[in-house]
Formats: structure tokens, C-alpha cells, sequence
């Protein structure tokens, strides 16, 4: 392949993919650099250009033999084009950077030309060795594999995994059914008797509901994560599963209006008394702790409508020391800008309605956190009810790719309005944790890496949310 020489400010990249196009690899175990060259009876030239002070190089992918007899002869070329563009696109994402391609491809951008070798529109590239080759399979090492950024997470985890639907297309398809067949008797019985597994009813699980429950597992650096049909939905079965009657948990002043609606008026029936404290009275959920047996610790960071947010680190510390759990809801955060379970967390919830999902077309909820504690909230969950639609489950996979970009720019167009209606003077105040002036503003700069889509501010007697 002919080439077009340049310069640009070396960075790491992944140049050697063994990316497979179905859900059950074949792993040879062969060294990137090792890999078996594809037949050739033709070669091919091409030009790639440089621009903007950096471009793309003359690399293009070797894919191991068993990528060809997997395909058909008519589907190869378009297969292999994409199969490069996403490879690309996640090696990209994952350096410090953007808008630079690698040292690798800088390093082949040095050659004057090269010939590349072509099987059935299939492109080889000799020379492209990749010291952290793409890992496809059913688990994955986050140190070794390509999924090393929350942006390319957002767009494979839990589809390039190895899923446990026969196909190979590249989008998640929707399974519509609402009940499961076993191929004979003994592996009904086997599924009983706890040996088999199948998700036997509609409201016990669907395979498409679990690429996305697999997606925010890995997005949260969870165990697992259970997805149901609204965040409202979430908060009550995981209130109901885990705290028990007569018990008593602790809340905050600022959260979610139908939250506080549910704990002070319905959790009372069930014998659950409640302490509500400030978001920042750290003091004050020592007391509670010391005064009652509390089960939860329940509260939103930062919080609806005020943003206020709570020290997550600090307060996982002093309700563990008393054996309390601590769920945080983390939707106005999305799990791009806060890792609350990495802060000391047991769980944390988002209604996946909001920045998740992306698209104002879908409702969901999502608590993710140990297998263990999940496991509780998904027992009470199937009785309950309150599945999610495969569709939705589709939506929700579908709005994740693009969480990444999107919440980039929901945290800067958000700052800039916080920042331009603070200083405007008819607003008497502006709540955005990314300000100086917000009360848990080194909080947050702590435990965020970005501030958030959603500003609110006070205007004379009127209060005002807005959300990007």
C-alpha cells in the first residue's frame, strides 16, 4: 500500500487486532505477531492522506484465517470494512488523547510504501504487531483487552463478550418472546434441579435485555447489574428487598420528589421509619447510626433538584463500620462522570431514562452492584414484576453508544451555562457542582471527573432546572 508520508505527536494504539465476527472465537492462542498470513492471488494499492497535522496511517488490519471461512464470499468485503472502522474507532477512544493517531502509526507512516496483500476484499498488513490484542470471548481482563476506556465500553461490552445468541451480526438483536422451550425433558429437570440454565419466562430475564445489563455491569466495574422497566421501579424493589420490616434506613432532605413520596408515606406500612438528614450532615447519619439499627443508607449524589453531593467515600467508611448498606443513585452523574461503587459503595442505581438511555423515547431503571445483593433485589423483582421490554432493552444498548460523546458535551455546555447565569443579574443563584461557589464543590471535584448535564438556578421567587 502506497502511502503519503507525515507527522504527528506520537500515542499508544492497538495495531494488531484478532477480531472475530461471531459469538464463539476460536482461540489459537498464537502470538499477535505469529499470526497465520491469509492467501493472496491478488495485491492492491492504495493512498491514505494525512490532514490537520495528523491522519490516519497506512495500517489496515491482518484478521486471522478462521474470520474468512466464517463469513460468506458475498458478505467478506463489507464485514471487513466494518470490522476495521469499529477496531479503530476503539483503539482511538482508549488512548490519552483524541484526534491523533498512534506511535504505530506513525511508525509505518515513515514508510515510503508497502504492498498489501488482498483475499477476497479481505486486507492483510504485514508488520502490524499489537502488544495488547483484542480479547473476544465470554470474560475479558480489562487490563489486556480493548475495553480499557468508558468510551469504547459503552459501545462493546456485552456484545463483543461472546453472547449467547447464535448470530453474527453486529447489532444486538431483539429477541419478542415471552416464554422459553427446553429440547427435552431431562434438561427441564436439569434446569430445576439448578444444573441447567434458562431464562424459562419472559419476566425472568431475555437475551436482550442481558447485553445491557452486561454493558452498565461493565461500565460500573460491577458484578452484575439488574435492569428494570423505570428508575422509580428500581428504587422501590431494591428498598423493599433490602431493607426488612420494622427495619429503618437513612435518607437525604434533596432527592427525588416520588423517592421521598414512597419512604414517608408507603415504607411506614411496612414498619420502616426513616431519618432524613442533610447531604452534607455527616455528623448527622453518625447519630442516626448510633441511635437505630439501619439497614440503607439511601441517597442520590448529586442530588434532584439541588445537586448537592455527598462525600461517597467517607460515608461508605462510617456505614460499614456499623454494618449498614449504602446505595447511591447516581443518575445525575451518569456512570462516565462518578464510579460510586469504586468509592466504597455496595450499590448504585440510575434511571436509565435520563442520560443512559439518551433519546427521550425510552423508560428503565438499573441497580448495579455484587452478584450477592443483586441477586436479593432480582428475587423480589420476579415476583414483583416490573419487567423491561426487549425493545426498551434495545433502546437503552443503542443510547449507550453514544453516552460517551454525549455526556463530554452535556458536562461543558452545562458548565458554561452555569457559569454565564451566575453571573447574570436577575439569577439570584446558580446549583452546579462544577462551580466554586456550590457547597460540595471539592466534593465533587474529588469524586467526579465531570460535573454533570444539569443546572439549576433561582430566579427572584421562581426556581429553575435545566437539563442538557
Amino acid at each position: 500500500m502506497a502511502v503519503s508520508s507525515c507527522s504527528f505527536p506520537p500515542r499508544v494504539f492497538n495495531a494488531y487486532s484478532s477480531f472475530e465476527c461471531r459469538s464463539d472465537p476460536d482461540f489459537s492462542g498464537t502470538p499477535a505477531g505469529e499470526k497465520p498470513r491469509i492467501g493472496s492471488n491478488r495485491r492492491v494499492t492504495a493512498s491514505l492522506f494525512c490532514t490537520g497535522g495528523g491522519g490516519l496511517s497506512s495500517l489496515i488490519f491482518r484478521f486471522p484465517p478462521n474470520f474468512v471461512r466464517q463469513l460468506s464470499v458475498k458478505a467478506r468485503r463489507n464485514c471487513s470494512n466494518i470490522g476495521v472502522a469499529q477496531v479503530v474507532a476503539a483503539s482511538w477512544s482508549n488512548g490519552p488523547t483524541s484526534g491523533y493517531p498512534s506511535s504505530a502509526a506513525a511508525a509505518a507512516c515513515q514508510a515510503a510504501a508497502a504492498s498489501v496483500p488482498v483475499s477476497d476484499g479481505v486486507a492483510v498488513v504485514e508488520g502490524c504487531i499489537d502488544n495488547d490484542s483484542v480479547q473476544i470471548g465470554d470474560s475479558y481482563d480489562s487490563k489486556t483487552s480493548f475495553l480499557s476506556s468508558d468510551g469504547s465500553i459503552t459501545v462493546h461490552a456485552g456484545e463483543r463478550l461472546g453472547r449467547g445468541i447464535v448470530t453474527d451480526a453486529i447489532t444486538t438483536p431483539v429477541v419478542n418472546t415471552s416464554a422459553y422451550f427446553f429440547k427435552k425433558t431431562q434438561e427441564l429437570i436439569d434446569f430445576k434441579e439448578k444444573r441447567h440454565t434458562s431464562f424459562e419466562y419472559g419476566r425472568y430475564g431475555n437475551p436482550t435485555t442481558v447485553v445491557a445489563e452486561e454493558k452498565i455491569s461493565a461500565l460500573e466495574g460491577a458484578e452484575s447489574t439488574l435492569i428494570m422497566a423505570s428508575g422509580m421501579c428500581a428504587s422501590t424493589v431494591m428498598l423493599m428487598a433490602l431493607v426488612p420490616a420494622g427495619g429503618h434506613i437513612v435518607t437525604t432532605t434533596d432527592c427525588y420528589r416520588k423517592t421521598r413520596i414512597f419512604i414517608e408515606t408507603i415504607l411506614p406500612k411496612m414498619g420502616i421509619s426513616a431519618t432524613v438528614i442533610d447531604p452534607a450532615d455527616v455528623d448527622g447519619l453518625e447519630s442516626a447510626l448510633n441511635k437505630n439499627k439501619v439497614s440503607l443508607f439511601f441517597t442520590e449524589s448529586p442530588t434532584n433538584p439541588f445537586l448537592r453531593c455527598v462525600d461517597i467515600e467517607k460515608v461508605s467508611k462510617l456505614c460499614h463500620s456499623k454494618g449498614t448498606l449504602v446505595c447511591i443513585d447516581g443518575t445525575f452523574a451518569t456512570p462516565l462522570n462518578q464510579k460510586a461503587l469504586a468509592l466504597g459503595a455496595d450499590l448504585v442505581l440510575h434511571s436509565a431514562t435520563k442520560f443512559i438511555g439518551g433519546h427521550n423515547d425510552v423508560l428503565a431503571g438499573c441497580i448495579s452492584g455484587s452478584e450477592k445483593l443483586v441477586t436479593e433485589i432480582r428475587t423480589l423483582h420476579h415476583i414483583l414484576g416490573g419487567t423491561l421490554n426487549p425493545n426498551a432493552a434495545y433502546l437503552i444498548i443503542r443510547g449507550m453508544k453514544t453516552l460517551h460523546l454525549r455526556v463530554q458535551q452535556q458536562n461543558s455546555t452545562a458548565l458554561r451555562m452555569a457559569e454565564v447565569l451566575e453571573a447574570h443579574p436577575r439569577v439570584k443563584r446558580v446549583y452546579y457542582p462544577g462551580l466554586p461557589s456550590h457547597p460540595e464543590h471539592e466534593i465533587a471535584k474529588r469524586q467526579m471527573t465531570g460535573f454533570g448535564g444539569v443546572v439549576s438556578f433561582e430566579v427572584g421567587f421562581f426556581n429553575c432546572f435545566l437539563a442538557f
